[in-house]
């Protein structure tokens, strides 16, 4: 199994998956972490060469009030995914409520969470017992 983190410095858990420079990746197996690597996000606001109108530009609200919805967010929100097409798990500190729907319809669990060390996560996971906060996480 593999778990993707989102994060801008490898030990913490970014508070807003867009915004974050880099997937942690973590392969574990019989519930222990056998590897780990880092990732540096080819989408998203940092990525290399990005040159993206700032945040609230490109975002497009559902009639319900929340971000990330409409054909442009699909589409990047798609390519974001397969980044990590090789992970079954992604953990954020949150994210607008189109793109967590969208990860999810791409086969991941996603949990956004209120952690802040990436190895506490990803060992609360694997024990099971970290919450999925995405009610109140997400916009």
């Amino acid at each position: 199994m593999k778990i993707a983190i989102v994060t801008n410095d490898g030990e913490t858990i970014s508070q807003h998956f867009g915004r974050s420079r880099y997937y942690k990746i973590f392969t574990a197996e019989q519930n222990e972490i056998i590897a780990d690597e880092l990732r540096e996000r080819g989408t998203g606001h940092f990525a290399p060469g990005a040159n993206q109108p700032p945040h609230e530009d490109h975002t497009v609200h559902d009639p319900m009030g929340r971000h990330g919805y409409g054909t442009d967010a699909d589409r990047k929100h798609f390519s974001m995914a397969q980044e990590i097409a090789d992970c079954q798990v992604l953990i954020a500190g949150g994210m607008g409520s189109g793109a967590y729907e969208s990860f999810k319809r791409a086969g991941l669990e996603v949990i956004l969470t209120d952690h802040q060390v990436i190895t506490e996560s990803v060992n609360s996971y694997l024990k099971g017992t970290l919450v999925n906060l995405y009610q109140s996480r997400t916009d």
